[in-house]
């Protein structure tokens, strides 16, 4: 939908009229008058919640030194911002994507994905600081204060169709938070906020454009991972990484003394999981394998999968019906359902107990009503490995009679995983190899295989195939088993 010029100004207008009073306040890092509606105790209120939900979402990547090296780094940054009473903190997700990502108040994440990638402490500076700019910026703070100015509020994005939101307590698994954009000014100020913080810190400033270099490379598909959203908006990476470089030339020439720590860096990524783990779980086509919780699942064929970390969901493709799997909190299959079949607007038949594939359960359609509208399904609870299985099946009442037989399937398929292939399944990590001869990439992956292309292995390097590299360098190598 356009917006005509006249409403656009009327907004803008409104907008103005809005920082002539008191919810208008100057902005700490740029020095600019900025609306804010929100204060700065709320803005940490709020990241704190929401950090809480990224850790339990997501997951935090287990390896206590990793995850002290990033706090530090980033602390060390942070206490040379213009915010430096923040409570600061920062972590290391466990997601393979390429992705770096800031909440209000200081809460920030990398992905083990990006750390993979970046091939020095300067260029994991550069990000880190990136995202400290958005924090000190109030870049956040400043979107969430416009749309309550506009009564709009936060939405949740879903992965269904708009009539199951209505239903977020039932249907959490299959919604996500739809994280503010940030616009292209705001983009461009935590660019040069990144810039002023990594030289602060000593770093040597001309690492930061291969940064952009590299995540154009990743956009553009050429060995996995998908590029971060601060990454994903206009101006390009490539347009901003010419306006980095001059900003880069302004500054004094003498880089002396700055610093870049490749080395050590590369040696901290060595053993690091790189892309998907299986371990977590993984999809053959419409069957699920979890070697770790040892159970599979065989979801109806055509559907949208994803796994996720406290929940594997298929969403049928007109996305008007949802499969979940998830872990209940109560002890026992029977006091699950009981919880379950008792919570406000959910009727149901009587629950039967019973067993499936040779696992106790309890299981009983379901009808859950809301806003005027209701949905229908089956809940089974399945207790294995010491631990009860939520497993959901449900649609809108009046779509539900054509997905229950594919549905219901899915979750009758639920059972114990004995395939021992399936069963010890590894993860490919990331090697960290000192060459004892000059060679390049293509050529050393014909004497030292590797299970995925050497456009990756070039990738995560920040080299092409056929650059040649010198006797006694240190390269990246993936090392492992082809993935399931």
């Amino acid at each position: 939908m356009h917006t005509s010029r006249p409403r656009r100004l009327k907004i803008r207008a409104g907008l103005l009229a809005a920082c002539t009073a008191t919810a208008c306040a100057r902005n700490p890092a740029t020095g600019a008058r900025q609306l804010s509606l929100i204060s700065e105790s709320r803005e940490i209120q709020m990241g704190r919640e929401y950090d809480q939900e990224v850790r339990s979402s997501l997951g935090l990547y287990p390896d206590s030194a990793l995850q002290r090296y990033v706090q530090e780094l980033g602390a060390r940054l942070a206490a040379r911002s213009e915010r430096p009473n923040l409570p600061w903190t920062f972590h290391v997700v466990d997601d393979p994507v390429v992705n770096a990502f800031a909440l209000p108040g200081g809460f920030i994440f990398v992905t083990r994905g990006i750390l993979g990638h970046l091939r020095s402490e300067a260029q994991l500076a550069a990000v880190v600081g990136h995202e400290i700019g958005h924090v000190t910026a109030r870049h956040t703070v400043n979107q969430l204060s416009k749309q309550q100015l506009a009564q709009v509020g936060l939405t949740v994005g879903s992965i269904v169709s708009p009539e199951f939101e209505r239903f977020g307590g039932l249907a959490s698994a299959a919604l996500g938070v739809l994280f503010l954009k940030y616009s292209r000014d705001h983009e461009s100020q935590a660019d040069e906020l990144g810039l002023r913080y990594m030289r602060r810190g000593g770093y040597d400033p001309r690492e930061m454009p291969d940064v952009f270099t590299l995540l154009d490379r990743v956009s553009q598909g050429s060995g996995g991972g998908r590029v971060p959203e601060w990454l994903a908006t206009h101006p390009a990476p490539a347009n901003r990484r010419e306006r980095i470089v001059q900003l880069i030339a302004a500054l004094p020439r003498d880089s002396s003394g700055t610093t870049v720590s490749r080395e050590p860096y590369l040696r901290r990524l060595d053993g690091l999981v790189f892309g998907t783990n299986p371990r977590d779980g993984y999809f053959k086509g419409a069957q699920f394998f979890h070697p770790e919780l040892k159970f599979r699942l065989t979801f109806p064929e055509g559907w949208t999968t994803s796994n996720q970390p406290q929940a594997v969901l298929a969403v049928s493709p007109r996305k008007d019906a949802v499969v979940e799997v998830g872990l209940a909190k109560q002890p026992t299959a029977d006091q699950a359902a009981r919880a379950f079949f008792s919570e406000r607007g959910v009727t149901a038949d009587w629950p039967r107990q019973g067993t499936l594939n040779g696992l106790p359960s309890v299981s009983g359609a379901f009808a859950a009503a809301a806003e005027g509208a209701t949905l229908r399904g089956t809940a089974v609870f399945v207790e294995h490995g010491g631990a009860v299985y939520r497993l959901l099946a449900y649609s809108s009442e009046e779509r539900w009679p054509a997905y229950q037989a594919p549905a219901e399937r899915a979750l009758g398929s639920f059972a114990r995983l004995t395939d021992r292939a399936a069963l010890n399944v590894q993860p490919q990590r990331i090697a960290i190899v000192k060459l004892d001869r000059g060679a390049t990439l293509a050529e050393l992956a014909r004497t030292r295989p590797s299970p995925v292309p050497v456009a990756t292995l070039a990738l995560i390097n920040q080299v092409e195939p056929d650059t040649p590299l010198a006797a006694g360098e240190t390269v990246k190598w993936i090392v492992g088993d082809p993935l399931p």
